[in-house]
């Protein structure tokens, strides 16, 4: 099925509208974060951890804020966003809304992290290039694992357990990369096509499960 740009604007625009009109939702998500990452801080005091540790820390938080953004899918919403197309463009519609998310989250949470703790990012690029990658494995298998959650008749506290064994595969590399990535190690590239290949077996197997949530 071809996909209409203009029809995945509009999804996308839509749920950003409603996420505008429920600020507390945002607002929630900084504050946990802000929260969390001030606690540990806190905590550990002056010690200096290692990267592996450091690293892990950062996508654990990154992973329960983004719990909380997935959550899009209501019988509201649903019925409101048939009107703008087929099930894959309110599919990808949403996926980026997700995705576009969590960046805004994290370029909240990753440099209030590196000042906390200290931390010197030695490879940038790869930095980037992790989270990114990260970021778009969460986005699309929370997509779907909301879709899921949303037709449960248990809704709570089920996403974060349905994602995590997906999203644990690209954490792994994910943490192992961010490691290299803060201390100038030798990097991995096998991990960076590890979690490349990953991506897309997540959006593919997304795509062609949505459908049957869908109908």
């Amino acid at each position: 099925m071809k996909l209409s740009v203009y029809q995945l604007i509009e999804v996308v625009k839509k749920e950003f509208t409603v996420s505008i009109r429920q600020q507390a939702v945002f607002v929630s998500i900084l504050m946990f974060s802000l929260t969390a990452l001030a606690c540990i801080s806190l905590a550990i005091g002056s010690a200096n951890l290692e990267s592996e540790l450091l690293a892990a820390l950062l996508w654990i938080i990154i992973f329960f804020a983004s719990s909380a953004i997935d959550k899009t899918f209501d019988d509201e919403a649903i019925t409101m966003l048939k009107i703008y197309g087929e099930s894959q463009i309110i599919l990808f519609g949403k996926m980026i809304y997700s995705l576009l998310s969590i960046i805004l989250v994290s370029i909240f949470l990753i440099p209030l992290f590196i000042i906390l703790f200290d931390v010197v990012i030695e490879e940038p690029l790869i930095f980037s290039i992790t989270i990114i990658l990260g970021l778009i494995g969460i986005s699309s298998a929370g997509t779907l694992i909301s879709a899921i959650s949303s037709i449960s008749s248990i809704k709570n506290g089920i996403f974060p357990i349905l994602l995590f064994p997906i999203i644990l595969p690209l954490f792994l590399p994910a943490i192992n990369l961010t490691s290299q990535a803060m201390i100038g190690a030798e990097i991995n590239f096998s991990l960076i096509i590890a979690m490349s290949i990953y991506n897309l077996i997540l959006i593919t197997a997304t795509s062609i499960l949505f459908d049957s949530l869908w109908y």
